[in-house]
């Protein structure tokens, strides 16, 4: 049951009270669970004024990206359970429509809301459904940076079907507002009698002559040169705005506006991020900190962080830095997240040499191709989810021209309370199938610097691939990297344990509670495998079992299985531990293991009873 009943009954005092009681409520929680904090604030009062003026149920609410949709889960009856937010069977951090039927799409990478928009405006168009139904979009600045919301709004702007795109506007302004003369404009652009006159004076303009029409079509132009919107208006949207995105009165007679236009408007609205809780209402840095956070003190907004292992972003920030002092042809690039793949220190120092060039991770990837042929050696550092989105630039603009750029793969296997759009399982997969590609991955402090050392004079594509958080295990004697070679960490009997990143850790720990004493390798390279010692153990080892924390299909133990049939080897029995072909759900690390029956002890149980069959 919805706590507030149905937005739409009530008056503009008793929003501003739900939007302040909703902001409450995802401060608390979000303090004791972690989330995304400051988005969610900031566009707390834009939602509510989206719920008092349309039906979630048959309107198409779609959020870009969904981690700024906390407010909508609250005011559709999931007040009572919020509490569960990014808890293992709780309440996703996304929109989930198996969560609610209020939610019409899953959305955890950015910059989708448009064409999702478009393509909902299609759908209804087609059912006949247009004076019923509109779609509406919620976008933050920052997704603007993406190719893909142009090539929405092109064909949305070409069409003409109805829909509304709120642009969330909290950190930069992509239209700046210029002073009292602009807010004006704006809403006489807002306006009925303004968008009648427009539509009139179009009529008349491409009634007259040409040559009768040259003053006016260029006094047109020039009284849209002081509006602002004008990119919007050129690719085919009505613009309203800027307006302030925490009035809910001016946000919900903006939204009756847009929708009584029946054509796609775009809203302006321009907000604070962390609205409501002043220590998440900072600039720069502490901005970045808030979007995402772990639990926090409310009163104070300090961490509830326990002390924890160094992890591997951090291993390979210094590590870039070390590499970068040493050799001047070393740069890199990410997306949007410098502070989450650890580039913001080799940027700080040497920011002509290391780029943030915002949420684009088509254009990073191909973008470090023209380096590599110069000369330089790339470093592209991209989450393993976000990679995806660069595949056929990795395909088309690297590969296909065998340049050296380096994948520094982030985030690689469970990264836990983010779920099933950010777990990181698939690029082993994806990228063993493209032809002049290596693949490898460190397991430890030690072999993380040795994998980069390895990477920086590697002279054709590469990708290697490290974890959320710690690695699990600390090989202190490790050997530097050679291409496809392996290495043995414990000699042992006849069963063969083959860890490959990550893996090896847990391939340790389930050794430990084993009676017998297998072999542990560190197979180090999936891509070229090292088959002259997988060769000569397939010898000795009749058992092998695979450990790494990625997707079975097309993974590691893909690769082995490959190889044993290339050569024939007909006597090797192989279980895979990794990842069955489902996407896989958000929640604490070890609870959501537990789920796939993957922690160290299931698995010593289960290699115990195989062995005594």
């Amino acid at each position: 049951m919805n706590k507030f009943g149905d937005l739409k009954t009530k008056s503009i005092k008793e929003l501003e009270e739900i939007a302040q009681q909703v902001r409450q409520k995802i401060l608390e929680t979000v303090s004791k669970n972690g989330g995304h904090l400051s988005s969610s604030l900031g566009a707390t009062d834009i939602i509510v004024a989206m719920h008092a003026v349309f039906d979630a149920t048959k309107n198409p609410f779609i959020f870009d990206v969904s981690h700024q949709a906390y407010a909508h889960k609250l005011v559709t009856n999931r007040w009572d359970n919020f509490d569960t937010l990014r808890q293992f069977s709780g309440l996703s951090g996304y929109t989930k429509p198996k969560e609610s039927k209020s939610d019409y799409y899953m959305a955890g990478h950015s910059s989708t809301s448009i064409s999702i928009a478009t393509g909902a405006a299609k759908a209804i168009a087609l059912k006949g459904e247009d004076d019923e139904r509109l779609p509406l979009a919620l976008i933050g600045d920052g997704s603007m940076s993406a190719g893909m919301v142009y090539e929405a709004m092109n064909e949305l702007g070409d069409r003409k079907y109805p829909a509304i795109i709120i642009l969330n506007d909290n950190e930069m302004s992509i239209a700046s507002p210029i002073g009292a003369l602009s807010r004006i404009l704006s809403q006489k652009m807002a306006s009925p009698f303004y968008q009648k006159f427009k539509a009139k004076t179009k009529e008349m303009l491409d009634a007259l002559p040409d040559g009768a029409t040259y003053l006016a079509k260029r006094f047109e132009e020039s009284f849209h040169l002081i509006t602002p919107g004008i990119l919007f208006e050129e690719l085919g949207l009505e613009y309203i705005g800027p307006i302030d995105g925490h009035n809910i009165e001016s946000l919900v007679e903006t939204l009756k506006l847009a929708r009584d236009l029946k054509r796609p408007v775009i809203i302006h609205a321009q907000t604070t991020k962390g609205k409501g809780y002043e220590v998440a209402e900072g600039s720069g840095s502490d901005k970045e900190h808030w979007h995402g956070v772990g639990a926090f003190d409310v009163e104070t907004g300090n961490s509830k962080k326990k002390s924890a292992p160094k992890a591997s972003t951090a291993i390979f920030s210094e590590t870039l830095v070390e590499l970068a002092d040493r050799d001047e042809k070393v740069v890199g690039v990410t997306a949007a997240m410098p502070s989450g793949t650890g580039l913001s220190e080799a940027m700080a120092k040497y920011p002509n040499r290391f780029w943030d060039v915002a949420i684009a991770e088509q254009h990073a990837v191909t973008s470090m191709g023209p380096l590599a042929k110069e000369g330089f050696k790339p470093f592209c550092a991209i989450y393993s989810t976000f990679l995806q989105r660069g595949y056929d630039q990795v395909i088309h603009d690297i590969c296909l021209m065998n340049l050296g750029v380096a994948f520094a793969i982030d985030r690689a296997g469970i990264v836990g309370e983010d779920g099933e759009t950010h777990q990181g399982v698939f690029d082993i997969s994806f990228l063993r199938a493209i032809p002049n590609m290596t693949i490898f991955a460190p397991s430890s402090d030690t072999t993380m610097k040795l994998a980069m050392e390895f990477a920086k004079d590697f002279p054709t594509p590469c990708a290697f691939r490290y974890p959320r958080g710690a690695f699990t295990s600390q090989d202190e004697n490790a050997t530097p990297f050679e291409l496809g070679k392996s290495h043995v960490l414990q000699e042992g009997e006849d069963i063969l344990f083959i860890g490959y990143g990550n893996g090896v850790g847990r391939a340790e720990e389930t050794a430990k509670l084993l009676k017998a004493n297998p072999t542990i390798l560190d197979l180090r390279f999936v891509k070229p495998l090292d088959k002259e010692s997988l060769l000569s153990l397939a010898q000795t080892h009749k058992k092998w079992y695979v450990f790494s924390d990625s997707a079975k299909m097309g993974g590691v133990g893909s690769a082995l299985l490959e190889f044993l049939n290339e050569l024939k080897i007909s006597d090797i029995e192989l279980d895979s531990f990794e990842y069955e072909d489902n996407f896989i759900t958000h929640g604490n690390t070890k609870l959501v293991e537990e789920s796939l029956g993957i922690l160290p002890e299931q698995l010593a149980k289960k290699i115990e009873g195989k062995n005594n069959d």
